[in-house]
């Protein structure tokens, strides 16, 4: 059995000194010393053996089994700093090499202005709220008291995906679904991405972002419309900017208006940028929410009454910086971001 012993140790730490990977290794341990190894199998012969020779070779299978453990150690350590070794020469970066001059992104002018207008509103006591990019017709139109012959309906202006389900026109719906979620009173803001066909000049595009607001309470007027867009005005653009309210026609309120704001370029003296009106293009529209709004969210219009608002954002930016083309700011040049 000694002589088993000392052929099972030659073996072994030849098969060690032979691997090359971590698995040779692995079988290699299986097969000499493993529940079921070569050791394991010998070692079952001790019973055959006499009480004087049981001790004397039951030592001897310790030793090789010392012997076996320690030499695959020494390998598996070698391997690992031999692996590791090679992944460092192939992974090999000279950190003292020049990486040249980093280049600093900058915030880019629509979503600064998206951030700006919730802030601004959330200080005056308004909630952010978000919905979806596909809406239902029943949200984006019908509850918003458009007509069924309303143009903004027809193919030729709005991306459906089906009859019943559309790119939104507006972000007009989020205030269907927070009023039929949240009741009355109510004081909100969203924005996002709404989707038109429209790009009939440099100040539209088919896909642009809208930001809108809605007031429902008791006694809520024209009167505090025209206050908060005065307030929301002089803070995003400053105090000297003028405002001016025209009358309008939207289906979802009633009475509408459409507000200007005096010329960044000239303040209101006339320039090549206004065309020499002073006024600067059309900000955003407004009214007071149609009775037939609130009727169809649950809100009982004799008791509540309410004014909102919608806004384009790209819009806001365009006035706010001074940029006379929409297309500039899906571009991504570079050249037009580190203005900003």
């Amino acid at each position: 059995m000694k002589e088993l012993l000392e052929k099972l140790e030659s073996g072994a730490l030849s098969a060690i000194d032979g691997a090359k990977t971590m698995d040779d290794l692995e079988k290699i341990r299986l097969q000499y010393l493993g529940k079921k190894g070569e050791l394991t199998q010998i070692l079952k012969g001790l019973g055959k053996l006499s009480k004087e020779e049981r001790p004397v070779v039951g030592s001897f299978a310790n030793e090789v089994r010392e012997k076996v453990q320690g030499k695959l150690e020494e390998k598996i350590v070698n391997l690992k700093e031999s692996v590791y070794e090679a992944q460092m020469e192939d992974e090999y970066l000279d950190v003292t090499l020049d990486a040249g001059k980093l280049r600093v992104g900058h915030r880019h002018p629509l979503l600064k202005t998206k951030e700006e207008l919730e802030d601004l509103f959330v200080e005056m006591g308004f909630t952010v709220v978000d919905g979806p990019e596909i809406e239902s017709v029943a949200n984006n139109f019908d509850a918003l008291n458009s007509p069924k012959n309303h143009p903004s309906r027809d193919k030729s202006d709005t991306f459906y995906i089906d009859d019943k389900t559309l790119l939104r026109t507006h972000t007009s719906p989020m205030q269907i679904r927070a009023m039929k979620e949240y009741g009355a009173p109510l004081r909100i803001v969203s924005s996002g991405r709404v989707f038109r066909f429209d790009d009939v000049d440099d100040t539209h595009s088919p896909m642009f972002h809208q930001f809108e607001g809605l007031v429902v309470d008791k006694g809520v007027s024209l009167a505090n419309l025209i206050d908060t867009l005065n307030v929301f005005v002089k803070e995003m653009f400053g105090d000297d900017m003028q405002i001016r309210y025209r009358p309008h026609n939207f289906p979802f309120t009633e009475p509408s208006t459409e507000v200007d704001v005096t010329c960044l370029v000239c303040h209101g003296e006339g320039c090549p940028a206004c065309n020499h009106t002073g006024w600067s293009m059309e900000l955003l529209g407004a009214g007071v929410v149609h009775p037939n709004v609130l009727r169809n969210c649950g809100i009982d219009p004799d008791v509540y009454s309410g004014f909102a608002f919608g806004m384009g954002i790209d819009r806001i930016a365009m006035v706010k910086y001074g940029i006379t083309d929409i297309r500039l700011m899906f571009e991504n040049d570079d050249r037009f971001l580190s203005q900003f």
